[in-house]
Parts: structure tokens; sequence; C-alpha cells
């Protein structure tokens, strides 16, 4: 059984026992979060209605934050001498996925 969540912005195909790395969730180390299925597929059986998924979770254990890879950026407007660097770093939390129901 697997299923598909919608956190951060973006959609990720989630099954039990997957650790996965999402947008900062904001959520302490060791803290239970759920989240609401965007679709759920149980072997030949496909939940996609919103009826369907109104009871269906996903719940996950939160297991640690992490940084992501630095990106450095460079702007700069010609004949003025106008230069910048800038970087970034993205904050993710580390979650695993304890189970999900149907409701």
């Amino acid at each position: 059984m697997y299923a598909v969540i919608k956190t951060g912005g973006k959609q990720q195909r989630v099954a039990e026992g997957q650790r996965l790395a999402v947008e900062r969730l904001g959520a302490d180390a060791g803290a239970e979060v759920t989240f609401t299925p965007v679709l759920l597929v149980d072997g030949d059986t496909v939940l996609a209605a919103p009826g369907d998924l109104s009871a269906a979770t996903v719940s996950a254990r939160v297991v640690g934050e992490e940084k992501g890879p630095k990106i450095r950026g460079f702007t700069y407007k010609p004949k003025s001498n106008n230069r910048r660097r800038w970087g970034h770093r993205q904050h993710y939390t580390t979650i695993e996925i304890t189970g999900i129901s149907r409701g």
C-alpha cells in the first residue's frame, strides 16, 4: 500500500517504513505528525475522490532536521559596478512513515 501526500507545496509518494526529507515542519524530534493523502493505492483499489479520502490519514514520526546543499548565486548589472553574491541553504525535516490508514 502506498499514498501520495502533499507537504511543503510538493507531492511525495510514501510507503510504510520509508524515510524522506520534507520541507521544515517545525516539529520536535520524536513528535508524531499526520498528513491527509491526495491519493491512496491499496493493491487494486485506488482512492482518489475527496469523499473517500476524508477519513484516510498518513502518520509519521519526526526523526530530525538537516540542511540541504549550499546554493551560491551571483547577480550583477552591467556598466554600473553593481554586483552581489548570495547563498542559501534549505532546512529539511526528516520523517519516517509509521502508518497508512484508510479510515
